[in-house]
């Protein structure tokens, strides 16, 4: 019997929350980079927000919540549900669809600790290898943000922006 089939990107959806701060005025979002052989030497249009998909039934925030915990190894700053701004969903050029919400809250970016996953590496090598689903976090103005962010996610930053204001940075 065969595994069943994953599902199509335009199936898929993920949750995510969009940290963000205040910092000398301006507003700074909490981006993480995917980790891997794959996405070692990318940089611009790479980064994302910290999401990950969820199934048909779940709860959106919550699972936001927990995928914010599995990919930077602490829970997001409140658990207040006052705090967690709905910012609709984005579609991704792969069709993916990722619901975020906005939360105010601080972290240092350098203590992460992503949880892991096997990757046949070299592709088709029979070879796997465990690596980080994110291998680092960072905080970034708005106009960086908006340059290293996948596309598709943009409108997330835009989003924050009406909600919070501006001065960029």
């Amino acid at each position: 019997m065969s595994p069943p089939a994953r599902p199509r990107s335009s199936d898929r959806r993920s949750a995510g929350i969009l940290l963000h701060r205040r910092r000398d005025g301006r507003l700074e979002v909490l981006l993480v980079h995917p980790g891997g052989p794959l996405w070692a030497k990318r940089d611009a249009g790479a980064w994302s927000i910290p999401k990950g998909e969820y199934a048909p039934g779940d709860d959106p925030l919550n699972a936001a919540r927990r995928e914010f915990e599995e990919e930077i190894g602490s829970p997001p700053p409140t658990e207040d549900p006052g705090a967690f701004h709905d910012l609709g969903e984005v579609r991704q050029k792969s069709g993916k669809v990722v619901h975020a919400w906005a939360v105010e809250g601080d972290l240092d970016a350098t203590t992460i600790h992503s949880n892991t996953f096997e990757l046949e590496w070299p592709p088709r090598s029979g070879r796997r290898i465990e690596i980080p689903e994110v291998d680092r976090a960072e905080w970034f103005g708005l106009d960086a943000a908006r340059e290293k962010i996948n596309a598709g996610q943009v409108p997330l930053l835009d989003r924050l922006e009406e909600l919070r204001g501006s001065n960029t940075g």
